[in-house]
């Protein structure tokens, strides 16, 4: 192959790897827009919530401090979830967060957190095997028996979840958690936008969490 063939080659494959690039770029914005327009309606209030009727409010994870406390996010959203069973709900808070090694126990964590704030023990179902937001709604319906759930994370992470909810058959809105300004949000927005083409696949193919197991009951209101 002469000079100028070998230029001609790279220059073609030079396009091919832009406007394949390109089209990938195109197909990510688009499902992301799916993701994100499907949770119209279901971002509420707290007086929307309380109304919903849920069986659960689902607080999902979102890492531990060195110390092992609730990262900033992760105490907000507790201090929402715990606001929405004060005011009546649901009659119970199913936390769910990530277990897998010994030495890291997401549930415990938001156990202590949410009883430090007043919710009473009996009220909180903890979930170690919440590993993903696809992982924690298929649990959550699959292991717990919530048909009805609101969902308790920040705003960007909102889409995402319900979009799963829906696509896994339950019926959920979501209340945001965005009490405060937090640090590296930019790049966890970007983070997101190749989240929710990943789990939007994820409801095409619907694979079981790592962990099943055996169904356990979720608290309900007492009757008199």
């Amino acid at each position: 192959m002469d000079k100028k063939k070998a230029k001609r080659a790279v220059l073609v494959a030079v396009i091919a790897a832009a406007v394949l690039g390109a089209a990938a770029a195109v197909y990510a914005l688009i499902i992301n827009g799916v993701v994100v327009g499907a949770a119209e309606g279901k971002l509420v209030g707290g007086d929307e919530a309380v109304s919903f009727d849920a069986d659960c409010i689902l607080v999902l994870g979102a890492g531990l401090k060195p110390d092992g406390t609730p990262s900033d996010m992760l105490a907000d959203r507790l201090k929402t979830a715990a606001q929405l069973y004060e005011a009546g709900a649901a009659p119970c808070i199913l936390l769910s967060g990530d277990n897998s090694r010994k030495d890291y126990d997401e549930s415990t964590a938001m156990r202590e957190y949410a009883m430090s704030l007043g919710v009473p023990e009996d009220a909180l179902v903890c979930d170690y095997a919440g590993f993903s937001t696809y992982e924690s709604i298929y649990r959550a319906r699959d292991i717990f028996s919530a048909k009805r759930i609101i969902i308790v994370t920040q705003k960007y992470h909102l889409y995402r979840a319900l979009y799963i909810a829906d696509a896994l058959g339950v019926e959920a809105v979501g209340k945001d958690a965005d009490i405060r300004q937090y640090a590296g949000q930019a790049m966890r927005d970007i983070r997101e936008v190749l989240a929710r083409n990943k789990d939007f696949i994820y409801t095409v193919v619907k694979p079981e969490p790592k962990y099943l197991g055996d169904k356990i009951s979720l608290p309900v209101w007492e009757t008199e």
